[in-house]
């Protein structure tokens, strides 16, 4: 699969709800990583590739929730999920906050 990614990924784990828009179906799992731009979410049960989600990520007493579409799947492994390109300014800077505390400097 040839990395598509504009954003550099951070080992971000936090705790993630994964609500399926159209049906309202919930799932419980985490990140492994996490950018500006989206992230991979550990499950063994993935969602079906393109669906559209809300992704509510819990990090250091933090909640933010998300809109995003599932753009690759990995059987029995995980997911990865695209957020939208108009995120809130204030979902941006929570973002933002994570990252900057798990990327190193340059």
């Amino acid at each position: 699969m040839q990395n598509q990614r504009t954003s550099p990924r951070a080992p971000i784990i936090a705790v993630a709800e994964i609500t399926e828009v159209a049906t309202g179906t919930h799932l419980a799992a985490r990140t492994s990583d996490l950018s500006r731009t989206g992230c991979y979410i550990d499950t063994l049960n993935p969602m079906q590739s393109k669906t559209v989600v809300k992704v509510s990520l819990r990090h250091e007493g933090e909640q933010l929730e998300l809109p995003g579409r599932i753009v690759y799947v990995s059987p029995r492994l995980g997911m990865g999920v695209r957020f939208d390109e108009d995120l809130h300014p204030q979902q941006v800077v929570v973002l933002e906050r994570w990252l900057t505390k798990a990327l190193p400097l340059d």
